[in-house]
């Protein structure tokens, strides 16, 4: 009889670890926030959209690995707002050549927004163009920080355009009557996934 459960206590853990996780719930997550898996997002008409911008992806392109192209849609059809290309090459040495050749080009730039710790490097320039539009430019180096892109980065946009292009999207969009809120504190039926 001691052997017996003796062995029941050995063989029980690796009962409840030889099956996947999650088998034992009741009943399988598909909805969070009233939003179904699976479903068609028309299905939701009073969520507002932020795709003001339409963007092509370029690969390889003149010494660069890859890069976005933004365009607008409503405002200024078709007109590039930004660009946002990643160098070939991702060394901090190629950085500090990128770095030397902008302000030999450029000038000092405007703002530091980099971290103290060495692993993102962002420089900015900020300039008004000859039709008085905002120019925006960065450069930037990132060692390991997961959120960025790894290696050296360039971005040239403009600022004003971009708010411009959301704008008018956002009231091309809009009817006017947006709909109230269905969620409040206390209804724990969209803040927990079913």
């Amino acid at each position: 009889m001691k052997t017996r459960l003796i062995m029941g206590f050995i063989l029980l853990p690796f009962c409840f670890f030889s099956f996947p996780q999650g088998i034992f719930a009741e009943k399988i997550p598909h909805e969070v926030g009233g939003f179904v898996l699976g479903s068609d997002v028309t299905d939701y008409p009073s969520i507002e959209y932020s795709n003001f911008l339409k963007e092509v992806v370029v690969y390889d392109w003149n010494g660069f690995d890859k890069g976005i192209i933004s365009y607008g849609i409503c405002k200024y059809p078709g007109k590039i707002v930004k660009i946002k290309l990643k160098y070939a090459d991702s060394s901090k040495k190629y950085f500090k050549i990128l770095l030397k050749k902008f302000k030999k080009k450029l000038g000092k730039p405007n703002e530091w927004k980099g971290d103290s710790f060495g692993i993102l490097h962002i420089w900015k320039w900020k300039f008004i163009d000859e039709q008085k539009r905002k120019v925006h430019l960065i450069l930037q180096y990132n060692h390991k920080n997961p959120n960025e892109n790894i290696g050296n980065m360039v971005k040239l946009y403009y600022p004003d355009r971009i708010a411009e292009e959301q704008k008018c999207f956002t009231k091309q969009c809009s009817n006017g009557n947006k709909p109230k809120p269905v969620v409040t504190k206390d209804n724990w039926d969209y803040l927990i996934p079913k």
